[in-house]
C-alpha cells in the first residue's frame, strides 16, 4: 500500500525542486532523508517535510515495516502563478510570473 503526502501551492518554481527530487526517487525513506538534510537548496527542506508528513501518514495507518519503506514516487509539478507587471522602457510593461508548485511523495 502506498502512502502519499502532498504539499500544494508551495512557493517555488517546480523548476528548482525537481532535480531534487530525482535524488531521492526509488530511495530508502531513511536514505533519502540524509540526502535531503546535506542539500543546501530551500526546496530540499520543503522536500524534506513533505517526506516525514508521508512517514508520519503511514505511522498513522500502522504500516507493518517502516523501516524498509521506499519512495516510489517524488513528483513537482507546477502550480498557479502571480503575475506581476514590471514597467519597462517606452512604457511598455513586461509580466513577471511568480511561479507555486504542487510537491507530491509517495512511499511504499
Amino acid at each position: 500500500m502506498a502512502y502519499s503526502a502532498t504539499h500544494r501551492h508551495a512557493r517555488i518554481s517546480a523548476t528548482k525542486v525537481r532535480p531534487i527530487a530525482d535524488l531521492i526517487r526509488g530511495e530508502k525513506v531513511d536514505d533519502a532523508l540524509a540526502i535531503l538534510r546535506y542539500q543546501p537548496q530551500r526546496g530540499a527542506r520543503m522536500l524534506e517535510k513533505v517526506l516525514k508528513s508521508a512517514l508520519g501518514n503511514a505511522e498513522d495507518q500502522r504500516a507493518p515495516n517502516l523501516a524498509g519503506l521506499r519512495v516510489v514516487d517524488a513528483r513537482v509539478d507546477g502550480g498557479p502563478m502571480f503575475k506581476r507587471v514590471r514597467p519597462r522602457a517606452r512604457g511598455m510593461a513586461h509580466i513577471i510570473k511568480k511561479r507555486f508548485s504542487h510537491i507530491i511523495v509517495s512511499i511504499e
